[in-house]
C-alpha cells in the first residue's frame, strides 16, 4: 500500500519537492518501527538503506578503538539519518538507537541515484542536512577543546532543550528519556562530573532532574552558565 504523502509535508528533506515528486520519493520506502532501545543499524554494518525519522527520538552513539562510547547526537522526527551513501560510505560509521518507541521510512541504496535524478530536492536536502551536521560536529570538537567542562555540559543540555524541549508547568523539559550516562557520553566527561553539576543547579533552580528526565527550569540561568557569563 502506498505511504500518504500527509505524513511527510512540511519536513525539511520533502522542502521543495512538487506533490509528485513526494509521491515518487515515497514509491519505494518502506516504513518499521522500532521499540525503545533496539538498533535501527549498528556501527561499521554494511550500509545497505538510508532512513527518516517519522516518530520518536534516535541516539546515535559511536564506540571507540578502546570500547568508550560517545553520544554523537540526537536525530528528531522529521530528521534523515544513516545517509552514508550521501558520504560515499560503504558502512555506517556509528549505531543508532531508539531513544523510544520509534516509527522510521527506509529506502534502499539502490534507491539513491533514481531519488537524486527524479526528485533533485531531495538530495540537495539530504547533503544540506549532512553539511549541517560536519558544521555541528566541528563546534563540538571546538568546544570541548576550549570550554570547561560546566560550559560543555550546560551548553549540551541547552542543545536538547532547543532541538527537543516541551514546554510544561516546571519549565522546559527533554523530550525524551536520558540520564545522566548519556549527557557523560555526549560531552566528554565522566558520571560523577555530571551529577555533582546536576545536583548543584538542581540546588540553584536551575534544572530539575529525575528518573531519565531533565527540565530546565531556568533556561537564561542555564545559558549564562554555558556561556560563561555567570556571576561567581
Amino acid at each position: 500500500m502506498p505511504l500518504d504523502r500527509s505524513l511527510v509535508s512540511g519536513l525539511p528533506a520533502f522542502a521543495g519537492l512538487s506533490g509528485e515528486d513526494v509521491d515518487a520519493v515515497l514509491d519505494t520506502a518502506r516504513s518499521s518501527r522500532f521499540p525503545k532501545d533496539s538498533e535501527v543499524f549498528s556501527q561499521d554494518e554494511e550500509a545497505g538503506q538510508f532512513f527518516l525519522l517519522l516518530s520518536g527520538h534516535i541516539r546515535v552513539v559511536r564506540t571507540t578503538p578502546e570500547g568508550d562510547q560517545i553520544i554523537a547526537r540526537y536525530i528528531n522526527e522529521g530528521e534523515l539519518f544513516g545517509i552514508a551513501i550521501a558520504m560515499g560510505q560503504v558502512t555506517y560509521p556509528a549505531t543508532a538507537v531508539a531513544a523510544v518507541d520509534c516509527v522510521v521510512l527506509g529506502w534502499p541504496n539502490a534507491a539513491w541515484p533514481g531519488l537524486q535524478f527524479r526528485a533533485p530536492a531531495f538530495g540537495a536536502n539530504a547533503y544540506q542536512t549532512i553539511g549541517a551536521r560536519l558544521q555541528d560536529t566541528q563546534s563540538r570538537v571546538v568546544e570541548m577543546s576550549t570550554r570547561l567542562v560546566e560550559q560543555r555540559i550546560a551548553g549540551a543540555v541547552m542543545r536538547l532543550v532547543q532541538q527537543s524541549g516541551r514546554k510544561t508547568e516546571e519549565g522546559v523539559e527533554i523530550d525524551f528519556p536520558i540520564t545522566r550516562q548519556d549527557i557523560a557520553e555526549m560531552t566528554g566527561s565522566t558520571l560523577h562530573t555530571v551529577s555533582r553539576l546536576m545536583s548543584a543547579w538542581e540546588d540553584e533552580g536551575i534544572v530539575k532532574s529525575g528518573r531519565q528526565k531533565v527540565t530546565v527550569t531556568d533556561p537564561h540561568a542555564l545559558m549564562l552558565v554555558a556561556e560563561n557569563r555567570r556571576k561567581k
